[in-house]
C-alpha cells in the first residue's frame, strides 16, 4: 500500500505515527485527566501495544489516528483521525472519527481543527457519504468538538460498547453521526 497520506492545517501537521511519536502518546495515555472518560490509564507497554494497533491500522487501511504536531515548535500533542471500530453494532460497518490530545493542547480549537482535516479525508479522499463519533454522556468537550463539525445525536442511536461489561459506569455510549449527500452525476445530455 503506498504511504499514508498526511494532512496540513493552518496551525497543525496531522501525520502518519511513527516511533518518536512513542514517548509523547504514553504520557498521554498515563495522564488520568486526558484518560478520564477510558476505562483506565495504559503504562508504557500497553501504550506500546496501542501504537502497533495504530500502526497495523495505517498499514490495513491506509488512514488511521494521525499524530497531531503543532507546526510552531513541532511538538505532539497527541492524535487525531479516522477509525473503523473493530466491534459490531447497528451503526457498524462504519468509519469513527476520534482524537485523544494532551492537556496543553486544551482550549485552543485543535480537536476541531484536527478533525475538520480528517472529516475532509473522509468524505473527500475515500469518498464516504457518513462519518460517527462516540463518546460517553459525561464527556462534554468531546460532544462539543462533535457539534462544532456539524454532527447529530439521535438518542435511539446510543449504544452499551460491547467491550465494557453490562454496568460499567462508562458502558453506555452516545452516538455522533454526520452525513453529506452523495454526488450525483448529471447525465450528459442534461439540459439546462
Amino acid at each position: 500500500m503506498s504511504r499514508a497520506a498526511t494532512l496540513e492545517t493552518a496551525r497543525l501537521l496531522l501525520r502518519p505515527f511513527d516511533d518518536d511519536d512513542l514517548d509523547g502518546l504514553a504520557a498521554l495515555c498515563a495522564d488520568p485527566d486526558v484518560m478520564r472518560y477510558f476505562p483506565e490509564t495504559l503504562d508504557r507497554s500497553a501504550s506500546e501495544k496501542f501504537a502497533g494497533r495504530i500502526k497495523a491500522h495505517f498499514n490495513l487501511h491506509g488512514f488511521g489516528p494521525w499524530s497531531v504536531e503543532v507546526k510552531r515548535g513541532g511538538r505532539f500533542v497527541g492524535f487525531v483521525g479516522l477509525m473503523v471500530p473493530t466491534f459490531k453494532s447497528h451503526f457498524t460497518p462504519c468509519i469513527e472519527i476520534c482524537w485523544r490530545l494532551a492537556r496543553v493542547a486544551w482550549g485552543q480549537g485543535y480537536g476541531t481543527e484536527a478533525a475538520r482535516a480528517a472529516e475532509d479525508f473522509a468524505f473527500g479522499v475515500l469518498g464516504r457519504d457518513e462519518i460517527v463519533s462516540m463518546t460517553v454522556p459525561a464527556n462534554l468537550n468531546s460532544r462539543h468538538v462533535m457539534e462544532r463539525l456539524g454532527m447529530t445525536h439521535e438518542p435511539a442511536d446510543d449504544f452499551d460498547h460491547p467491550n465494557l461489561p453490562p454496568g460499567h459506569p462508562l458502558c453506555r455510549h452516545l452516538l455522533y453521526r454526520k452525513r453529506i449527500a452523495p454526488t450525483v452525476p448529471m447525465p450528459s445530455e442534461a439540459r439546462i
